[in-house]
């Protein structure tokens, strides 16, 4: 299958919210392992702000957004309470925040496509690691980071219990 890698550009943002709501139809109808929810996570604003900061990227096949990811120096507040393998302020590690494939395209090895630019684009930028974290109940994914090479760190409180999401187990792939 051919992807295109690209920077997300504003005209990108109807169709990643629309991406993001059909994900979520279709978690919603099955069993949701990230436990994301409409109008929720992921919406419009997490796509604006991506755009905005210049740090979303889409991968398109034959024009079409088919998966989309935002690499952040901004870590959730729960990460400085790790022990990571490698010690930083974060100017020199990217995280993966809302990091999506569309549903038509689930287990077709888009979401490794993604992860493996991901890790490309963290090398050319120079970073020294990639974290991210995932819910624990969402195997699928934490096949995929294990895959990748990521390895678990530990497992914390993003204070989403709210929703029924208490753990969350972190991960990083030093490069």
């Amino acid at each position: 299958m051919d992807i295109i890698f690209d920077l997300g550009k504003a005209n990108d943002i109807d169709e990643l919210e629309q991406l993001y709501n059909d994900l979520n139809d279709h978690l919603a109808k099955g069993v949701n392992y990230p436990g994301w929810m409409k109008d929720i996570y992921p919406v419009r604003q997490n796509a604006i702000d991506g755009v905005k900061q210049g740090n979303l990227y889409v991968s398109k096949h034959n024009g079409k957004i088919i998966g989309s990811v935002i690499l952040s120096h901004k870590p959730e507040p729960a990460y400085y309470k790790a022990k990571w393998k490698f010690e930083s302020d974060y100017s020199d590690v990217f995280v993966v925040y809302t990091f999506v494939v569309n549903s038509k395209f689930l287990k077709c090895g888009v979401g490794k496509a993604l992860m493996d630019f991901a890790i490309e684009h963290s090398i050319k930028s120079q970073a020294k690691s990639i974290r991210l974290d995932v819910y624990e109940g969402n195997m699928p994914a934490i096949r995929l980071y294990e895959k990748c090479g990521f390895k678990y760190i530990d497992t914390v409180d993003l204070g989403l219990g709210n929703y029924g999401l208490n753990w969350f187990r972190l991960y990083e792939k030093v490069l």
